[in-house]
């Protein structure tokens, strides 16, 4: 059985808020294979909890940096239409 990562997770989620949105992306997709892997009994579940709050946490700092693209896309867009 392979030991959970949890802490790991949830500090890249944390890390996603403070530092680097892309922090979050990894969060939620190694949370996401690790809640997989505990739930086939190959990984020990006893980070299930820290596990889930990383993911969680990721899926969260993904969606605002989501966000603020879309913001920033829309922001040049309408930069570029106003010129002509």
């Amino acid at each position: 059985m392979k030991p959970h990562r949890g802490p790991i997770i949830l500090v890249y989620g944390i890390l996603g808020f403070l530092v680097c949105p892309f922090f979050g992306v990894a969060a939620w997709l190694m949370g996401t294979s690790d809640l997989q892997d505990m739930a086939r009994g190959r990984m020990d579940s006893a980070g299930r909890d820290l596990t889930t709050a990383g993911r969680i946490c990721g899926m969260i700092s993904t969606a605002l940096m989501s966000i603020w693209l879309l913001i920033l896309i829309l922001f040049f867009l309408g930069a570029l239409v106003s010129r002509h």
